[in-house]
């Protein structure tokens, strides 16, 4: 299944970060989030446009993961030549990803 199946994302920039909260529609649906979704499967599904590593927090209280995604804007947002490789374009990229 899809990501975008299961949950909703909130994202921020803040230089050459990105940071990018997946939050479960359903409580009970959080346990698959923080299983399927993993600092390394996120780096993996954004090869080539995250350079940096990537560090997730858990908040299970709200059903959400946090990805902080360090060197992810191409140098930073008013440096970047992207038109628009900024959060919003990043979290729609992730609702993509082919979970179990």
């Amino acid at each position: 299944m899809l990501l975008r199946n299961i949950a909703h994302t909130r994202t921020g920039d803040k230089g050459n970060r990105s940071t990018l909260s997946v939050i479960a529609y359903n409580p009970k649906d959080f346990e698959r989030l923080e299983k399927c979704v993993t600092p390394e499967i996120v780096l993996a599904h954004f090869e080539g446009i995250v350079m940096g590593p990537i560090d997730r927090y858990s908040l299970p209280q709200l059903g959400a993961l946090n990805f902080v995604m360090h060197n992810a804007l191409g140098g930073g947002v008013t440096r970047s030549l992207a038109l628009d490789a900024h959060g919003k374009c990043l979290s729609a990229k992730l609702l993509d990803l082919v979970i179990e």
